[in-house]
């Protein structure tokens, strides 16, 4: 038992202690990591310079591009460090940064998600009105909104679970997150944990509620089309953010709001490894494989590369 004044810094269990499989893993986390940047870089890029994707859809794609970015790039790099050097020390403060950093980035992409479903929504339902409803300035809006709401949700989340008494051990499996952590204070956690409870409900329960009543509305208005090509059509505009959104907010109900009887360390790293790797990587997979404009704007990059 570790008593209170001892505990200035935490130590990453890290996820096996044989050294091959440690390789391996590193290995493997190492080109996911880099898929997923290079994937998210060129979207980005892509956006940038095709004027054909300069479209509130696509503003909104390249805004969820930085937030993969950046929410991959708060835990996957200590990770990869920790395979190489199983056991290495993060302070109190640098716990505290990766855990807050990696709360605002996921629930900024809770807020994104939604933001991005009203979007879809617009264009589907009100196709006349689109222009007016997500003009420029309503869509930098939506995006400072998101960015800000993002940045300040988990404030209150932060501050409180960092001044309880960390003293039961220091021993967290693979990155800072408020569960693993909880687990580690020795003081009674209940405020920060109905405060958790309300934080599921806001950047969980809501926006997925604000989504699935736009998917029932789109579909409503999709099955209204008469051309089996509008249909296809719409249905294509929809399905990338669709699957995005199954993903995410998938594995986030799973780990956040099942019951707590339920948890088990194994689930828990999975599901943690899950959100923090693999999701990332599949968000830009998914939006070049399914959307023909990504697919062509990369194409015509390639051509004029070839060209010169």
């Amino acid at each position: 038992m570790w008593n209170q004044t001892s505990v200035t810094e935490f130590l990453f269990l890290g996820l096996s202690r044989n050294f091959k499989i440690r390789l391996i893993l590193f290995g493997l986390f190492f080109m996911f990591y880099t898929i997923t940047l290079a994937g998210n870089v060129i979207i980005l890029v892509l956006i940038w310079l095709d004027s054909r994707l300069h479209t509130p859809m696509y503003f909104f794609l390249s805004h969820l591009s930085c937030v993969d970015i950046c929410y991959t790039s708060s835990t996957v790099p200590q990770m990869l460090a920790n395979l190489l050097s199983p056991n290495k020390p993060i302070s109190l403060v640098g716990c505290a940064v990766q855990m807050y950093t990696f709360l605002a980035l996921a629930t900024t992409e809770c807020i994104l998600l939604a933001v991005m479903a009203y979007d879809r929504y617009a264009a589907i339902c009100h196709p006349l009105h689109y222009t007016f409803l997500m003009n420029k300035k309503v869509c930098i809006k939506l995006a400072a909104a998101t960015w800000t709401s993002g940045l300040l949700l988990p404030v209150a989340h932060a501050v409180l679970t960092w001044r309880l008494p960390f003293c039961a051990s220091n021993l967290i499996d693979h990155f800072c997150e408020m569960p693993a952590l909880l687990k580690l204070a020795c003081a009674n956690t209940d405020i920060v944990e109905k405060l958790t409870s309300f934080g599921c409900i806001v950047t969980l329960v809501t926006p997925i509620s604000f989504i699935t009543i736009s998917y029932a509305r789109i579909l409503t208005a999709i099955l209204k089309i008469q051309s089996t090509q509008g249909r296809c059509k719409a249905f294509s505009t929809c399905a990338s953010h669709a699957s995005v959104v199954v993903l995410f907010y998938g594995s986030a109900i799973f780990m956040y709001m099942r019951p707590e009887s339920s948890h088990s360390p194994g689930q828990d790293k999975t599901i943690s490894l899950f959100y923090s790797i693999v999701i990332p990587l599949f968000n830009p997979i998914i939006y070049s494989l399914k959307n023909k404009d990504v697919k062509g704007a990369l194409f015509k990059v390639l051509h004029k590369c070839r060209s010169c």
